[in-house]
């Protein structure tokens, strides 16, 4: 089993990447969070890996890469314990959470899924499913650093106005964490602002 691969970055693209170990080329996908953190080709990197098996009688082994053990033991986590989610899929998640896994760790043990759905945009049932599934577990999962948007959860969970306004520019067309920052960004909790006048100064601040 292959714990990390330390060696030169030979090529990266957003969906992989190509690390040259000992004159030996080693094809890695991986996600956006960690190849956007990616040094430029021709550096040394250390990648933590996962190994998958596909194929009939395992004919064909995958490589997956992340740039810390906190990233990885997330996406072991997810692939493992999630129902219906393989590998790819596992990356996937892992990508959205990775904006604070400290958050998502906090969110996931609240069973606060207004939070993982605004903050992280998954869908309502995914993130029912996340909660179910990972609510007795992820506490065994260490992370680092504080937590980013608890702010910003109370503001979502507890205001209707705030909550109507996300779902508001979500249907106009913008993506779920374009929404949640214009919205938070634009609502003042002492001035009693209407659903329209905050979905306009929302549209202002994108």
């Amino acid at each position: 089993m292959i714990d990390y691969l330390y060696g030169i970055l030979n090529s990266k693209a957003s969906d992989g990447i190509t690390i040259e170990v000992n004159n030996v080329g080693y094809a890695i996908s991986v996600p956006f969070s960690t190849f956007s953190k990616l040094p430029e080709i021709g550096n040394p990197v250390k990648i933590y890996i996962v190994e998958a098996v596909a194929g009939m009688y395992g004919g064909i082994i995958y490589l997956y890469g992340f740039l810390t053990r906190e990233e990885r033991d997330m996406y072991l986590l997810i692939k493992d314990e999630v129902p219906g989610t393989g590998a790819k899929k596992a990356m996937e998640y892992t990508d959205k959470i990775s904006k604070s896994f400290v958050d998502f760790k906090a969110a996931i043990i609240s069973k606060n899924s207004s939070m993982i759905n605004g903050i992280f945009g998954f869908t309502k049932k995914t993130a029912d499913k996340l909660i179910a599934a990972l609510k007795d577990k992820i506490s065994k999962v260490n992370v680092s650093g504080e937590e980013k948007w608890s702010d910003i959860d109370i503001k979502i969970s507890k205001n209707t106005v705030v909550a109507e306004a996300i779902e508001a520019l979500i249907a106009l067309g913008y993506k779920e964490q374009q929404a949640v920052t214009a919205v938070t960004s634009s609502y003042d909790a002492n001035n009693n602002i209407t659903l329209e006048n905050l979905i306009k100064k929302s549209l202002q601040y994108l």
